[in-house]
C-alpha cells in the first residue's frame, strides 16, 4: 500500500513538472516575441526621430504627418536619449523624482547603462556622425509579464496541493471507516463464543478440576473481554479517566511477561510515586502490547525488552526499548503509516493504531526516540500530566 502511494506521488510530481515546464516554455516564447515587437517599434521610432533631426539640421523640408504620428504614438516604452553634442540626457515615458541637476544626470546615466543590458542601443546618425544614442527598456506590459510565470506556477501548485490534500483526506477517511467497521464487527463476533466460555468455566468449577486451571482460564477470558472492548471503541471517542500511568504500565508489563517466551528478558524502571494522566486504560494497554510485540518480532523471539517511565513538570514519558534489528533513520516517520510493515504477513496496522490512540484519543505524542540498524529501537510515548 505504501509503495503504491509512493508511485502515485511520483506520477503526480512528474505530471506537475511537465505542465509547469510547458507553461514556462510558452511564456518564454511569448516574452521573446513581445521583446522583438518592442525592438521593431523602437527601430521605427528611431527612424522617425532620425528624420526629425535631419529636417532640423537641413532645414529644407517639412515634417510629414506619418513621422509626427510615429513620434507621438509611443507612450509606453521608457527611453533615454543621449545627445552627444553637449552630452545631454533626455527622458521619455519615465517618471522622475525631484532631484538637483547633478543627481538627475547621474540617475539618467545609470538608467541608460541598465537599459543597455536589456536592449542594444539605437543610434541616430547624420552624415556618418552619431548625433544621438537611444537607450530603452521594457515597457510596463513586459515588466509585468516577468512575474506572470511565477504567479501562474504558484496558483497551479496551490490547486495541485488542494487536490492532493482532498484526495489523501478522502482516502484516509474511507480507510478509517473500513478499519473501524472491521474492528466493531470483530468485537461483535467475539462476543458470542466469549459468553459460552464464561458459562463453561462456571460448569468446570462444579467438576473435579484443578482450581489453578480455572483461575488461568478466567484470566484469559478477562483478557478476551478487554480485547473485545478495545475493538468496540475503535472509531468512537473513548472515555478518559484520571489514572496512574505507572500502575497501568506495570499491569500491562506483568501480563506480557507471563505470556511471552522465556527467551525474552523483561525489565522495567519506574518512579516510586504515582504519575496521573487522563487515560483509557484498555486502549493504553493495547498500545503497550503492540509496541512490545513489535519489539519481540524485531528480535525474532530472543532478546531484551526494557520499559522505563520518567517525567518532567508537564509530561510523563514511557519508553519501550528492544534489542532488535533496528530501523533506518529514513524510515522513522514511515513506520506509523497505515499499511507500512516489514513483516511478510503483517498488515501494518499495529503501530498506526498505536499512534492514533496516543495522538488523537489521548492528545499525546509517540515517536521513534532512537534507533539504528543492528542497535535496537526505543519508542517513546509522552502524555500530559494531570496535577493532583
Amino acid at each position: 500500500m505504501f509503495s503504491k502511494t509512493t508511485l502515485n506521488r511520483w506520477i503526480f510530481i512528474i505530471i506537475s513538472f511537465f505542465i509547469i515546464t510547458l507553461i514556462l516554455w510558452n511564456t518564454s516564447l511569448l516574452f521573446d516575441q513581445l521583446k522583438e515587437n518592442e525592438r521593431a517599434k523602437m527601430q521605427l521610432w528611431a527612424s522617425a526621430q532620425q528624420e526629425l533631426q535631419e529636417i532640423q539640421l537641413s532645414a529644407n523640408s517639412e515634417l510629414s504627418d506619418v513621422v509626427l504620428q510615429v513620434l507621438t504614438s509611443n507612450t509606453t516604452t521608457p527611453m533615454i536619449l543621449h545627445t552627444h553634442k553637449g552630452d545631454l540626457y533626455d527622458v521619455r515615458n519615465i517618471k522622475e523624482t525631484k532631484k538637483d541637476s547633478i543627481q538627475l544626470r547621474a540617475a539618467r546615466k545609470a538608467m541608460a547603462e541598465q537599459f543597455s543590458q536589456e536592449y542594444k542601443p539605437l543610434e541616430i546618425t547624420f552624415q556618418e556622425e552619431v548625433l544621438t544614442t537611444i537607450y530603452y527598456g521594457n515597457s510596463p506590459l513586459i515588466r509585468s509579464l516577468k512575474y506572470y510565470p511565477a504567479i501562474l506556477i504558484l496558483i497551479l501548485l496551490l490547486c495541485f496541493a488542494v487536490m492532493y490534500f482532498f484526495y489523501k483526506t478522502s482516502k484516509s477517511s474511507e480507510q478509517n471507516k473500513l478499519w473501524a467497521g472491521m474492528a466493531k464487527e470483530t468485537a461483535h463476533q467475539i462476543g458470542t463464543p466469549l459468553s459460552s466460555l464464561v458459562g463453561w468455566t462456571e460448569i468446570l468449577k462444579t467438576e473435579n478440576v484443578d482450581p489453578d486451571y480455572i483461575v488461568e482460564m478466567e484470566k484469559d477470558i478477562d483478557r478476551l473481554k478487554t480485547i473485545t472492548e478495545r475493538f468496540s471503541k475503535v472509531g468512537s471517542i473513548p472515555t478518559l479517566e484520571k489514572k496512574d500511568i505507572v500502575k497501568e504500565t506495570k499491569e500491562a508489563y506483568e501480563y506480557l511477561k507471563r505470556r511471552s517466551s522465556k527467551l525474552i528478558q523483561f525489565s522495567i524502571d519506574t518512579p516510586s510515586k504515582p504519575l496521573y494522566v487522563n487515560l483509557n486504560e484498555q486502549l493504553y494497554g493495547w498500545v503497550i502490547e503492540n509496541l512490545v510485540k513489535n519489539g519481540i518480532d524485531a528480535m525474532k523471539g530472543k532478546g531484551d525488552i526494557h520499559i522505563s517511565i520518567s517525567s518532567n513538570s508537564k509530561n510523563a514519558f514511557i519508553s519501550i526499548t528492544d534489542t532488535g534489528k533496528g530501523i533506518p533513520k529514513s524510515k522513522h516517520k514511515h513506520i506509523f503509516r497505515p499499511g507500512y510493515t516489514t513483516k511478510k504477513r503483517g498488515w501494518g496496522l499495529g503501530l498506526s493504531l498505536a499512534k492514533r490512540i496516543v495522538d488523537e484519543y489521548h492528545n499525546g505524542k509517540i515517536k521513534v526516540s532512537k534507533s539504528a540498524p543492528g542497535k535496537g529501537t526505543t519508542i517513546e510515548i509522552s502524555l500530559r500530566l494531570v496535577q493532583d
